[in-house]
């Protein structure tokens, strides 16, 4: 195929959870295969769990996660605009990768025009960098009571006229109105920008999606670009809806690993070398049920540590995890539950000043800091060496990193299991996905559609 200048690619799900953030780095792979140059994008994110970028930034694990595939340097630009849960109506606002403060919903859409020269000031620059930006879409892009609210959808497609793929989740149910309704309701300019639509997640024999294709061509008028089949894939988990869509495979005297799922968990991608491996089962616990079975208990990250432990004292999981003889880690978040007292004085992730009695398993207190810890290094944790990250606020004197003593065990660092077999797994299920995919895919009609 001869090497032409290509255009930049937007995805739009035609519902949430459509597939979006895998599509985009399956298309953006295929094209990187055939030549170009290309990362990924995404104006605004809302997601708990983020990474840290090689330029000391932050952004959504989708986007980091996109670039990991692509190989290509992480910053700031990939991920302009984060949200994070914050507290009843307002969110955590992260721009070009730094913490701004809380911010109320209402305020945040007024101000959204605020937040554009950002992102147009991140496409911009990758576009000067990149033969193809593939930009990720955010939920569904004819939200009718939302759409002026855009920044990821819309935005992106009228300002920078990118070609427009649309995914549509056929185990939902209802792909047709889906496709149908989204075609017809987004501006008629965006409409002929539309080069076709990906069904995707089909369970089955593909074939009999046959007459499904028909209708969407001869009556929609919509190019059918591929139908994908539904494939389990334990990796980049961007929220708790695709996390919970994880498989296992075991043997028979496999580990019993239990995560404690509090409201607020983030950061879940921790525990993808654990999903990955044979040797571990894992169960993530919602309910105060006997922990007494597990052979090991993880407290996660969190993004509201104190909002969290005080949902761990309410469930009685608490009680279960102070008297509990055999293995707790906790990291990051899980981590700081674990000091005598958290100490959030200036109301940085809180309400209001606030403290909280924690588990008392290590002998300090957690004191929180308006300035973030941001951070990528190569760590010495419990006797091994570990490439990971740092993203809290809550320090520590006497234990700034980690801490271990019997069968307690914690620390601020990210990515704790990952290895250099999980590495190897990673780029098997990445390439194997892939080519999976492209053969479904009309490789050509794609390229064609965007030359």
């Amino acid at each position: 195929m001869t090497k032409h200048p290509i255009q930049n690619i937007s995805i739009f799900g035609t519902s949430s959870d459509a597939g979006k953030s895998t599509i985009t780095f399956v298309i953006a792979k295929i094209i990187q295969d055939l030549g170009y140059s290309v990362v990924p994008f995404k104006a605004q994110n809302v997601s708990n769990n983020a990474n840290v970028c090689d330029d000391g930034s932050e952004i959504a694990i989708a986007q980091y996660f996109q670039a990991e595939v692509l190989n290509v340097p992480t910053s700031y630009h990939l991920n302009p605009i984060l949200l994070k849960s914050g507290h009843k109506n307002s969110a955590s606002l992260i721009i070009n990768g730094k913490t701004i403060g809380s911010k109320d919903i209402h305020a945040y859409y007024r101000d959204l025009d605020c937040l554009k020269p950002a992102v147009i000031d991140a496409f911009n620059y990758l576009d000067k960098r990149y033969d193809c930006i593939v930009c990720e879409g955010a939920g569904s892009p004819v939200e009718l009571n939302l759409m002026k609210k855009d920044l990821s959808n819309i935005f992106i497609a009228t300002q920078f006229k990118t070609k427009i793929i649309l995914v549509a989740d056929i185990e939902k149910g209802g792909v047709f109105a889906s496709i149908w309704g989204v075609y017809n309701l987004l501006p008629k300019e965006l409409q002929k920008n539309i080069i076709g639509v990906i069904v995707n997640k089909f369970r089955g024999d593909l074939s009999l999606f046959d007459e499904g294709i028909r209708i969407i061509e001869e009556e929609f008028k919509i190019p059918v670009l591929g139908v994908l089949p539904y494939l389990p894939f334990n990796l980049g988990f961007e929220d708790s809806q695709s996390l919970m869509h994880y498989q296992q495979q075991n043997n028979f005297n496999a580990k019993h690993i239990g995560v404690i799922a509090y409201p607020t968990m983030s950061n879940y991608n921790d525990f993808e070398p654990l999903i990955a491996s044979k040797d571990i089962v894992l169960e993530f616990i919602k309910t105060n049920l006997s922990l007494e079975n597990f052979d090991s208990i993880i407290l996660p990250g969190s993004k509201r540590v104190i909002e969290d432990l005080k949902w761990l004292k309410q469930t009685g999981l608490f009680e279960q995890l102070k008297t509990r003889k055999t293995e707790i880690l906790g990291i990051c978040g899980g981590y700081q539950m674990m000091f005598r007292n958290i100490i959030d004085d200036d109301a940085i992730e809180s309400e209001f000043s606030s403290r909280i009695e924690g588990l008392g398993f290590i002998d300090d207190d957690i004191i929180f800091n308006k300035k973030k810890i941001l951070k990528r290094d190569t760590y010495r944790l419990f006797g091994k060496s570990i490439t990971g990250f740092q993203m809290h606020h809550g320090r520590s004197e006497k234990y700034p990193l980690y801490y271990q003593k019997a069968n307690i065990k914690g620390t601020f660092v990210h990515e704790l299991f990952n290895d250099e077999e999980f590495e190897t797994y990673k780029k098997k299920s990445i390439k194997n996905f892939v080519e999976t995919m492209r053969k479904k895919l009309d490789v050509e009609r794609i390229i064609q559609s965007v030359s």
